[in-house]
């Protein structure tokens, strides 16, 4: 007889750790494991309790045969009841008849009266968790130690899964609270508060940006090389409805042909030599995303026909396949080219110029923004410095020389020469003398949107003098009459302000 309830006892112990391996939802398990003890040996009217991490009371988690008891609502404090004793005590608890001992409250209005009652610890090394507890029938009186011993097994096996489950959930929090945080930082970053732009013209940028952020409206961003088009097409996404799907960035201009539809569109398995298997492409990999097709204007005329049928269809087959597959994509496409020009010329498909000009927006060049030079000098200094690993600074009278230049490079221009500067500057500050050292020609007419009055002393006089200068072809004595000053009083401005001479 003994031999054969223990065989049973090894198959159901079995049938439990297959139970306990196959979910995480460990309410759900746990349930089904009440269920095989009910089926498997006659351990009836199942119980498991739990204490949920940093508390101290259990709450009970599964409870076989009352589908109509919410369990979670039932908490046992240690010591409260038979069930409590057994949390509390840290021992098993074994009752021939329940109702025999005076702890027992009924308060779950499950067990019967007059049978057996076995309880026993689930633990984790020292940690108690919980209890499990079950009746078995009255004719399995002479087995209780048996029975107790095997639900002992059972509540080891219990204690391991819920100690994983626990980790895994642990873990899953972790991760959910870092995605959280980087979406904050992220979003943070590529707001329209952190993109700096105080000049008019990068006002409207931004008015005009929250507006098609909104919709799924394909957007053709211009503007030339430099001029920050990525950094709005990043807006563009992290601040649109489709800012929980993936962001996704081609460089059209940086991938020769034959390599950018694999890239774009993805291959199959041995579609070319080197295809060793299936693999997505940047449409796919974008989906119910954005995709950024920077230098939009760099693709061939062949190409440009795949990508109108993309735009117009929201379909394409893998390169080396023949099924369909659709998406759902926001493209934002960027180009620093003349496309008015190349369809005039042929050069640019005028079907898919209309249909990648949707929603222009025109990024204007820093020379349209000069205002805007002394904040964007101190971020990239910023940058420079993390860098370098020493704080760097700039002087009033270095800034006034940037803002002075024309800067055809744009901002990628303006952060080089602030890194070269920033090399020549032993100290950490970065003045007038090591940013003309970069090659930046020091200008003063026109910078304030017109010729400054000359004869103005509230004026800075070195920008009174560079200015005279440049408006005379840089010819001294010409300057010094402009100033009402002699040759002999200007030549001494120019070597105490330490102006450096342009030879015309």
């Amino acid at each position: 007889m003994l031999q054969a309830v223990q065989a049973g006892e090894l198959e159901t112990l079995f049938q439990v750790s297959q139970v306990l391996s196959e979910s995480l939802d460990l309410q759900e398990t746990l349930s089904l494991l009440l269920e095989v003890l009910h089926r498997r040996v006659g351990l009836e009217r199942g119980l498991v309790g739990l204490v949920p991490p940093d508390q101290e009371a259990m709450v009970v988690y599964a409870l076989h045969g009352m589908p109509e008891l919410n369990a979670e609502d039932v908490v046992y404090r240690p010591g409260e009841g038979i069930v409590g004793e057994v949390l509390g005590s840290r021992q098993p608890l074994l009752l021939e008849r329940i109702t025999d001992d005076s702890r027992f409250l009924g308060r779950l209005g499950v067990y019967d009266p007059e049978r057996p009652f076995i309880g026993v610890p689930i633990q984790s090394g020292d940690d108690v968790l919980g209890v499990l507890a079950a009746q078995p029938s009255s004719s399995q009186r002479g087995l209780l130690n048996e029975r107790a011993r095997f639900l002992a097994m059972t509540a080891n096996l219990i204690g391991q899964s819920v100690r994983l489950s626990r980790q895994v959930e642990q873990e899953r929090r972790v991760l959910r609270d870092e995605r959280d945080q980087l979406k904050r930082t992220v979003r943070n970053q590529y707001g329209f508060d952190n993109i700096i732009g105080r000049a008019h013209a990068m006002r409207k940028v931004f008015e005009q940006v929250r507006q098609v952020a909104k919709w799924n409206t394909t957007v053709l961003i211009r503007g030339e090389t430099g001029t920050g088009k990525e950094l709005i097409a990043n807006a563009i996404h992290y601040n649109s409805p489709r800012v929980k799907g993936p962001f996704i960035k081609v460089n059209c201009a940086a991938l020769p042909e034959n390599l950018l539809e694999s890239e774009l569109f993805g291959h199959e398995k041995g579609a070319f030599t080197g295809a060793v298997s299936q693999r997505q492409g940047r449409f796919e990999q974008a989906d119910n995303g954005t995709l950024f097709l920077d230098e939009i204007g760099e693709v061939s005329a062949s190409f440009q026909a795949k990508l109108l049928r993309i735009l117009q269809e929201g379909e394409f087959e893998r390169v080396g396949g023949s099924r369909t597959i659709k998406i759902d994509v926001r493209v934002v496409a960027a180009t620093h080219r003349d496309l008015e020009a190349d369809v005039g010329e042929g050069r640019f498909r005028e079907d898919l110029y209309y249909r990648l000009n949707v929603m222009p927006v025109m990024i204007p060049a820093l020379r349209d923004r000069l205002e805007d030079i002394p904040d964007i000098a101190h971020f990239l200094l910023q940058k420079i410095s993390t860098a370098q690993k020493r704080p760097l600074n700039i002087t009033d009278d270095a800034l006034r020389v940037l803002m002075h230049h024309q800067w055809p490079g744009n901002v990628r221009e303006l952060e080089n020469c602030l890194e070269r500067a920033s090399v020549m500057s032993g100290d950490g500050t970065i003045d007038r003398d090591q940013v003309l050292l970069t090659g930046i020609d020091e200008q003063v007419t026109g910078a304030r949107g017109g010729d400054i009055d000359l004869l103005d002393e509230s004026v800075d006089e070195r920008e009174r003098v560079i200015a005279a200068l440049e408006q005379a072809g840089w010819v001294q004595a010409k300057a010094a009459r402009l100033l009402n000053m002699t040759p002999r009083q200007i030549a001494y401005r120019i070597q105490t302000l330490n102006i450096r001479v342009k030879q015309l």
